[in-house]
């Protein structure tokens, strides 16, 4: 099966991030095109003139002629066609929990996300968040304590192993971090969890890579540090000598070289390398290069 997947920017669509980790935490093949969001021409007349009767992102064109463009039928669809992918949890319960939660985000939590869009370049001290924000990070709390208690997982996810509510809720755990929003011991093991996921990371840096800043998501609170694991130290270099003589991830010639602790790798293109700067750890074909796998 062959899908084509059109997403927004890296840095600030909370859509895209969710239908992006629908394919990426998966395993499910895809070909990517990026919708420009910093131009005239709106996301609704580029998905116009590219498949319509698509308007916002992320949306799925399947091999068959599929035009997926809501974000909770995607999720569903992709799970129907894969059902060896286990996008849903097997046992009953835990599916049918997974299932109320990831529909309550789908249309809940206005405030959280009206007042604090996405950015997942900045991180800020002190957001002084509304009345209607606490309400809604009240019921974060309530809502993933019953998956936890009803579920009981082994591992960080709401109702065992990463499942599609995992990636509904993945921009809102980057909200709770980016905003330094009150949270209760549950919350706050839940986004570090995500912050530490290395397909978040992966999508947080291309987004660093791209370097895109759109001013109207900007808010005007003192920043911190990213909240995240701290990457790798790395950096862009001039030449192309590397210890590899192919892109890790193309198998393409090398044009462009990062340095880390000392060593010189290369890649394809300045977006290859741009974005394993960001993050090296994350990119695992770039890891198994650095260790010789």
């Amino acid at each position: 099966m062959t899908y084509t997947l059109y997403i927004g920017d890296f840095t600030y669509s909370s859509w895209s991030l969710r239908g992006w980790l629908l394919f990426e935490k998966f395993g499910i093949p895809r070909r990517e095109v990026r919708i420009d969001f910093n131009t005239d021409d709106s996301v609704a007349d580029q998905l116009a003139a590219l498949c319509p009767p698509a308007r916002t992102v992320p949306t799925v064109v399947t091999e068959d002629g599929a035009i997926l463009s809501e974000s909770l039928s995607l999720a569903e669809e992709l799970a129907s066609r894969h059902p060896e992918a286990h996008l849903w949890p097997s046992i009953p319960l835990a599916r049918a929990t997974a299932r109320t939660l990831t529909s309550e985000m789908h249309a809940g939590f206005t405030a959280l996300r009206g007042d604090c869009p996405m950015n997942l370049a900045t991180a800020y001290l002190d957001s002084d968040p509304s009345d209607a924000v606490l309400a809604d990070l009240a019921r974060l709390e309530t809502i993933w304590s019953h998956a936890r208690a009803t579920c009981r997982p082994n591992g960080p996810w709401l109702c065992g192993d990463y499942s599609i509510v995992d990636a509904f809720y993945a921009p809102v755990a980057a909200r709770l971090a980016g905003y330094n929003l009150p949270m209760g011991q549950t919350a706050r093991a839940y986004v570090a969890a995500h912050l530490a996921d290395p397909a978040f990371r992966r999508w947080r840096a291309m987004g660093l890579a791209k370097k895109e800043y759109l001013p109207w998501y900007a808010k005007d609170y003192p920043t911190r540090d990213w909240p995240g694991p701290t990457p790798r130290v790395a950096k862009a270099v001039d030449g192309t000598e590397a210890e590899n003589g192919a892109c890790p991830y193309s198998g393409k010639p090398i044009t462009h070289v990062l340095e880390m602790e000392g060593r010189r790798f290369g890649f394809c293109n300045a977006f290859c390398r741009d974005k394993t700067v960001a993050d090296p750890t994350a990119w695992p074909a770039f890891m198994a290069l650095v260790e010789g796998q």
